[in-house]
């Protein structure tokens, strides 16, 4: 029954759509992925005919055997790149669409197996095996399809399914799985086909993967599992080896052809070969459908006992070894951090600002378009924007991104947030470019899909919402979107480009607020600390005073008697402020005074004696090159890691104040991540 739900559950997961999207890559990895393995098991079969068992010895056994060790099983794949995080990576992508046309082949594979079985007997039984298939097929992708989207049409909008239409597919899959295996098909092939039936994605498709999938995975399966090992016994092997030994070079010779196979086709698609051999080793993981295959030839008694047991060792053995080799040879982060220098500080003054702005949902538009309006774009330095809505993967397995200028938004997708950036990009026709993309997949591989294009873009900057909103500076109400911390910091962690996270709590957030925002000047405040971020911040913010209706003031923190300085960290920041302050010295509009403390304590006083809600937006550098005499003893009260220890300060309901926050992260280049802050602290040798 385990098993059963699972194949559901899968089935739910799986787009058919997928196949028509296919392109000739995936296509042909996936014919001749199945097409050359199962010729040469075959093949192998010939040369020891002799010496198989009288069961095996028969071309629909032979068949059957081949089939499995060709093909690579949707849901065997799907798990285990989500574990390895490589579902919303370049080689996850072609992996699952590969693997749903091999299964497509697969199926058909095994009704060609199941009817010739039901041939043996009686020539006339597999006709009607196959016209009751048909039958089947047609009565679900037809009748209960219909059913599906006749449930999905009476769901409100935005409203989950009803729970009896839940508990009644639920059921239904119980009753699928008698009808197959009655017409002698597998059981497990019932409830694969009715979970294909159901529309995958909200509304249907994702309550049934949100109210299920952990009760089959982490209750069910696990009996499921039991019983394979306590039938799976080892000691029966013993004395056999004579029949086992053919079976055995056939199973090798399959998997062997299956890899290598893959990773011809991979490189004559001028892949890379770590991402070929990475393919070739995905493509040949095997799992929980072939275990059930091999349940249902021992009913047929094509394998017994022991050749039972040294399938499943084999199988076994082949994913415990391609799992740690994929991890090994592919590493999904690393085309992301680069070389190349793309921060706002190294733009040239007269170029374009590429900014990608990510979208959680409504509450963060009104809050991003206001800092790109006050982001100063101009007809010399216009902004192109790359709009990214983040939607969360629920009741499918393939990630989905979404160009909105090619193809049509899900239609999950909020209106409301497309027209507010239409009006704003209509607002600022001859400065500002926005390009919408939706991106559909995991929270934990989201990242993947902002840095990839960050990447593509060649975007300076990343604009990320904070995952938390504040409602009530006063009594501390906010609201928490799930997973977004552990997504900010992967991204800093990965981005190509500078990144900023944006604390919302005031007039960037409020409709009402925003549109008085922009006709009224305003005031920001820069907290210099010194390092990369620093000077990163420094560079934007001062980007933004070259509009008429900013006044900004920039505070410099200082150690007294330069205690902990690092002399590299402190020329380059002597260099940025004096440009600066060279540039902006006969405006009005700009003020730039200096601060010198002696420990953390002395910065938050400081810090706090300026906020006297007069200032509209804090811009600081998160944490690269800080003097770490500048926060000492700050550290263990810092909850936020991704906003560095003064953003956290600044932007904590204990600060007080509805100014928003804007952390600036200077771009990491590629060999520089490992460093981290805290070798820092200790090689300055201060607590």
């Amino acid at each position: 029954m385990g098993l059963m739900y699972f194949l559901f559950i899968s089935g739910v997961k799986m787009d058919l759509a997928t196949i028509q999207k296919a392109g000739r890559k995936q296509w042909l990895i996936a014919l001749f992925g199945v097409l050359l393995p199962l010729g040469a098991v075959c093949a192998v079969s010939l040369l020891f005919w002799n010496y198989l068992d009288k069961d095996i010895a028969k071309p629909s056994s032979i068949l059957a055997i081949s089939s499995l060790l060709a093909i690579t099983a949707f849901p065997v794949l799907y798990p285990i790149l989500k574990e390895l995080n490589l579902l919303s990576s370049e080689i996850g992508r072609l992996a699952l669409s590969t693997a749903i046309i091999s299964d497509v082949v697969g199926i058909n594979i095994v009704v060609a197996f199941e009817a010739a079985k039901q041939g043996e007997v009686r020539s006339i039984n597999a006709l009607w095996y196959i016209l009751s298939v048909i039958a089947t097929l047609i009565f679900v992708m037809s009748g209960l399809r219909r059913a599906m989207a006749w449930i999905i049409r009476n769901t409100p909008a935005g409203k989950p399914v009803d729970q009896i239409y839940i508990v009644g597919i639920l059921c239904a899959v119980l009753m699928m799985g008698f009808l197959t295996d009655f017409l002698g098909a597998a059981i497990a092939n019932g409830p694969l086909w009715l979970g294909l039936a159901i529309p995958d994605g909200p509304p249907l498709g994702s309550t049934l993967v949100e109210r299920s999938e952990t009760f089959v995975t982490e209750v069910i399966m696990p009996f499921a599992f039991a019983y394979m090992g306590l039938y799976t016994d080892v000691f029966s092997m013993s004395g056999n080896w004579a029949s086992l030994g053919p079976m055995f070079a056939m199973a090798s010779v399959g998997l062997l052809t299956k890899l290598v196979t893959v990773f011809l086709c991979s490189l004559l698609f001028e892949m890379p070969v770590r991402d070929s051999l990475t393919l070739g080793f995905i493509m040949s993981l095997r799992g929980e459908v072939e275990i059930l295959l091999f349940f249902h030839w021992v009913d047929y008694k094509i394998l017994k006992k022991p050749g039972y047991a040294m399938m499943v060792l084999l199988i076994l053995m082949v994913t415990a070894v391609a799992t740690p080799m994929i991890t090994l040879l592919y590493n999904p982060d690393r085309p992301y951090m680069v070389n190349k220098r793309r921060t706002i500080q190294h733009t040239p003054p007269n170029a374009e600002l590429h900014i990608v702005a990510c979208i959680h949902d409504q509450q963060t538009v009104v809050g991003l378009i206001n800092l790109l309006d006050v982001s100063n774009p101009t007809l010399s330095s216009p902004c192109f924007v790359s709009a990214l809505y983040l939607t969360e993967l629920v009741g499918r397995a393939a990630p989905v991104f979404i160009d909105h200028e090619k193809q049509d938004p899900p239609s999950s997708h909020d209106k409301k947030i497309e027209n507010a950036l239409k009006r704003f990009q209509e607002s600022r026709a001859e400065y500002v470019y926005i390009h919408s993309y939706t991106a559909v997949s995991p929270r934990r591989t989201m990242y993947q899909d902002i840095c990839e294009l960050a990447l593509e873009q060649k975007a300076t900057f990343i604009i990320l919402p904070f995952h938390k909103e504040l409602y009530d500076t006063r009594g501390g109400t906010q609201l928490l979107r799930r997973g977004v911390q552990s997504l900010n910091s992967k991204v800093l962690d990965h981005a190509p480009c500078s990144v900023g996270i944006l604390v919302d709590k005031g007039h960037f957030r409020n409709p009402l607020a925003a549109r008085s925002f922009r006709r009224s000047s305003h005031r920001f405040a820069v907290l210099f600390l010194g390092g990369a971020d620093a000077r990163e911040a420094l560079i934007y913010a001062d980007r933004m005073a070259g509009s008429p209706e900013i006044s900004l003031t920039v505070v410099r923190f200082l150690s007294y008697n330069y205690m902990g300085d690092d002399e590299m960290e402190k020329k380059l920041d002597d260099g940025v402020v004096t440009w600066f302050w060279v540039k902006n010295e006969g405006n009005d509009r700009v003020v730039y005074r200096e601060a010198v403390v002696r420990n953390g304590a002395e910065t938050v006083a400081a810090i706090q004696a300026m906020n006297d809600n007069s200032y509209d937006l804090w811009i600081l550098g998160r944490k690269q090159g800080i003097n770490p005499v500048l926060i000492g003893g700050l550290l263990e009260w810092s909850e936020n890691n991704e906003l560095g220890v003064i953003g956290d300060y600044v932007a904590s309901v204990d600060f007080g104040g509805t100014a928003s926050v804007l952390v600036v992260q200077q771009q990491v280049l590629r060999g520089q991540e490992n460093k981290s802050f805290s070798q820092q602290i200790f090689a300055c040798g201060v607590c």
